[in-house]
């Protein structure tokens, strides 16, 4: 897995529809789409994660639904991504099959090193800095973190929080196989020119 890693977010996308944003950023060359959504109803995430489904579909961007494996399971995803406060991992993998992605969070150095056990498809270091997108993490894990965490893991390992531009190739620099973003495409004047110029930073760096 490397590129860059869609997150969204309704509340930062400027009142623009979900499903617009996503389309620029998948003709941008997103490499995957997480569908985060913490207040909508279980019916209307479905939904929603249909119409996204759809959307990504023709591009072949597999979708991640946060958290909820029932409505991953529900709309056909290709998968989840899960924190350390959600179903527990080996129950995730149960019910969502063996060829299913499932990412994990790790807030935490003993997180990093119980994942190790596991066969996640990818963790990811949250925060690497600090980020208003998400308040219940713990410290972030700055650039030695990400280093640190690379050198150990046999994991890809995708790097979320505060993240934009100006950043990207210094994160990928100290370990990160992939860049999850929020605001920086969700919020931006143009998401298909900010999607395009990360992945444009990713491809200029450092190759692995």
């Amino acid at each position: 897995m490397r590129g860059i890693y869609l997150v969204t977010d309704r509340g930062l996308s400027r009142n623009r529809p979900l499903q617009d944003i996503v389309l620029m950023a998948a003709r941008a060359g997103v490499a995957c789409v997480q569908l985060r959504e913490k207040e909508l109803s279980t019916r209307d995430f479905v939904s929603e994660a249909m119409d996204v489904k759809k959307v990504l579909t023709p591009f072949h961007i597999p979708l991640i639904i946060n958290d909820r494996i029932d409505v991953a399971l529900a709309c056909g995803a290709d998968g989840v991504h899960i924190g350390q406060e959600d179903m527990p991992y080996l129950q995730a993998r149960r019910l969502m099959g063996t060829q299913a992605i499932i990412g994990l969070s790790v807030e935490t150095w003993a997180d990093v090193e119980a994942a190790e056990k596991l066969d996640a498809s990818y963790i990811g270091v949250s925060p690497v800095f600090v980020t208003p997108t998400k308040t219940d993490t713990k410290e972030p894990w700055g650039l030695a973190g990400l280093h640190k965490i690379k050198s150990f893991s046999r994991h890809p390992v995708v790097a979320i929080g505060g993240i934009h531009l100006s950043n990207a190739q210094e994160v990928i620099r100290a370990g990160a196989d992939c860049l999850a973003v929020v605001s920086a495409i969700c919020s931006a004047d143009d998401p298909f020119e900010a999607c395009r110029r990360l992945t444009e930073a990713i491809d200029s760096g450092p190759s692995r």
